[in-house]
């Protein structure tokens, strides 16, 4: 049946005059523009989810079910193209599997179960999530999986993969890490925000952003495709601007906050 979709999706786009890398193509550099107009517009309107949370922003669920739904479209669609690809035996293609699966599966089906307390999320932004999430995950599988020639085994030596994964690695951890000290900032029972400290946060506010813009830098490099730098450009077009609301935040919030942090570069920005 996976393998009926795959020839459906091709047939489709002959059918409107498209190969499928000229499509693909297409839908990299507009993903690029929209990522522009994204990171421009979020100076400006804040992202109601989190601290932010509007009712502006429509009719709302349980913000645990809404990261679920929102981050479980990458991991599962990422899966299925490289099920119908033909390399599927490819040790490098197990590879970036390996590493995609490993950052959304622990988003998607781990990170939801850990967020204490009861807060919402707006259907809007689920949606706007699920929207980014199917078309970056065809970006970059159907690229590394079947656009792109395969690649040889030896690029798990090259520089690219080496250093690339190491960045992606750190980046996880960072991320995983400030996410831990986030969630155990309040004794049970306690309620509002608090000035976190430990770890990155010693010189960022968002070292948890800062980690996740790590991952997807690795994973460009690692990757070596513009596809994976597209990835990482809309992730720090959409945590930059964030990262920059939230140090704004805490420093009108708490009149001790760190002057010397910087909000998501350490010494820098």
């Amino acid at each position: 049946m996976l393998h009926y979709l795959d020839s459906s999706m091709n047939r489709i786009l002959a059918f409107l005059g498209f190969s499928e890398s000229l499509f693909h193509e297409i839908l990299k550099y507009t993903m690029i523009g929209l990522g522009i107009i994204v990171f421009i517009s979020l100076f400006f309107v804040t992202a109601g989810y989190g601290r932010y949370i509007s009712k502006k922003w429509g009719p709302q669920i349980d913000n645990k079910l809404g990261w679920i739904i929102m981050e479980a479209v990458s991991p599962i669609l990422f899966f299925i193209f490289y099920i119908i690809s033909e390399q599927k035996t490819q040790i490098v293609a197990i590879a970036f599997l390996l590493i995609w699966e490993i950052h959304y599966i622990q988003r998607a089906f781990i990170y939801p179960f850990l967020i204490r307390g009861k807060k919402e999320m707006p259907i809007t932004i689920v949606l706007m999530g699920m929207v980014f999430n199917g078309l970056n995950s065809y970006i970059q599988a159907r690229y590394l999986f079947h656009i792109k020639p395969i690649y040889p085994e030896s690029w798990l030596l090259t520089p690219f993969f080496i250093i690339g994964t190491t960045i992606w690695f750190c980046g996880f951890i960072i991320n995983l890490h400030s996410d831990h000290i986030l969630r155990n900032l309040r004794e049970p029972g306690e309620t509002g925000y608090k000035i976190p400290y430990g770890g990155i946060f010693r010189w960022i506010s968002c070292p948890n952003y800062f980690g996740e813009i790590l991952e997807w830098i690795g994973w460009a490099i690692l990757t070596w495709t513009v596809s994976g730098a597209v990835f990482a450009l809309w992730t720090a077009a959409n945590l930059i601007p964030r990262a920059i609301s939230h140090h704004r935040w805490y420093h009108e919030h708490f009149s001790e906050y760190p002057s010397d942090r910087k909000a998501i570069i350490p010494f820098v920005l």
